[in-house]
């Protein structure tokens, strides 16, 4: 079995402040297409019960007509 050295990264304090710079950017971009996702996933439950409600009147209103049929006999 051969043994490999492990690789070490030096990292210089310019390039460290980088990095720091490019996770909070990173954390933002997360923030935006979480709250992207949450809208999207709002609109997509508003728009359903939207249908839910207009079904559910439209069937009432076949049901119950606003005017009942009286026998004119």
């Amino acid at each position: 079995m051969k043994k490999t050295k492990a690789k070490i990264k030096v990292i210089r304090k310019k390039d460290l402040s980088s990095d720091e710079t490019s996770v909070k950017t990173e954390q933002e971009s997360g923030k935006k297409s979480a709250r992207r996702i949450v809208s999207n996933v709002s609109s997509w439950v508003n728009d359903i019960q939207r249908r839910k409600r207009a079904e559910t009147k439209e069937a009432l209103d076949k049901l119950f007509p606003a005017k009942p049929q009286t026998d004119s006999a």
